[in-house]
């Protein structure tokens, strides 16, 4: 006898072998850095937590090296936001694998709690102020595919890395890229990249247009988008394959708030296109967000969207005598 989980994991084994995204944040999502504040910062300049996890996704076929690439990992210079007189901060970037790396329930949460490090440590490197990585990549690796955590769900090897925001006030702005090259960005084939909370920013333009994707597997019936510190920035709106959107108001400063969707059966086994429309002219917006079903589970959401990006598909309904 088949069961619905066995079936979960053929489609999303399936969908991981055809798409790929090697770039955090991807094109498809089109915000233009993941953000991370120093833990002395305050949680009104758009991070709650201070402390930011992803996950990498590798394909059993993979036999070479991999790397994990960072770019601008300081901060510095004119991509991180300076606060006070010169900038003062340091980030920790760990990468990790083996047993429990992503299985762990801790290493789901969306707050750094109890063994959310699970895992072997295989990676660490701590950077400052040093001009010499300002607008500069720098990788970590190699790693051999097999030291991830072979995850069933997915079947398929994953590391965790996780971006610790330590002494300092300032926000470091940052993107990673999933590489088989140390010194140059070369996609792994098949590869990924996901969360569960996401803390980025977004881009500084009016009218442009931010995106994740979160996978709806079976057993979703209902999702809740949870975004902090939109600022009264624009709105939300939310796109599928049974759904065109409407724009919904989203949190003003320092402030969470909840947005509920039902998930209609046209969506299951399928990614939700979470859109972030700017509707002013503002610097310097960061935001967090996670999304959750109906039990209160975290989902996680994408680089490369799970059976590509959402398209809404019209219903032409014929009327008869």
């Amino acid at each position: 006898m088949i069961t619905k989980k066995l079936i979960s994991v053929f489609v999303l084994g399936l969908f991981f072998f055809s798409s790929f995204s090697q770039s955090v944040p991807s094109l498809d999502e089109k915000f233009p850095y993941l953000g991370t504040f120093a833990k002395n910062s305050q949680k009104e300049w758009g991070d709650d937590d201070f402390v930011q996890t992803f996950f990498f996704v590798i394909p059993l076929s993979e036999k070479n090296p991999i790397y994990i690439r960072i770019y601008d990992p300081e901060s510095s210079g004119t991509n991180d936001e300076l606060h006070g007189p010169a900038f003062n901060t340091k980030t920790r970037f760990s990468v990790y694998g083996g047993k429990g790396a992503h299985t762990d329930p801790a290493a789901k949460n969306i707050n750094p709690v109890g063994n959310f490090k699970s895992g072997i440590q295989l990676a660490t490197k701590t950077f400052s102020n040093e001009t010499e990585h300002d607008n500069k990549w720098i990788s970590l690796g190699p790693f051999n595919p097999t030291e991830g955590e072979l995850d069933p769900t997915f079947n398929q090897y994953v590391f965790k890395i996780v971006i610790e925001g330590l002494d300092g006030d300032d926000g470091n702005l940052y993107r990673m890229y999933l590489s088989s090259k140390p010194n140059e960005n070369k996609d792994v084939e098949g590869g990924n990249a996901f969360a569960y909370e996401y803390s980025f920013r977004l881009a500084d333009v009016k009218t442009s247009v931010g995106h994740v994707y979160p996978f709806i597997d079976s057993k979703v019936t209902a999702v809740d988008v949870n975004i902090f510190d939109y600022d009264d920035d624009g709105v939300i709106r939310l796109i599928s394959v049974a759904k065109k959107g409407t724009g919904d108001k989203s949190s003003k400063n320092n402030e969470w708030k909840k947005h509920r969707y039902p998930i209609e059966k046209e969506e299951l086994n399928t990614s939700l296109d979470i859109q972030f429309i700017k509707l002013k002219d503002s610097n310097n917006n960061n935001i967090v967000v996670y999304i959750q079903n109906q039990y209160g589970e975290n989902l996680p959401f994408f680089a490369s969207p799970i059976g590509g990006v959402p398209k809404y598909k019209y219903k032409i309904k014929v009327k008869t005598n």
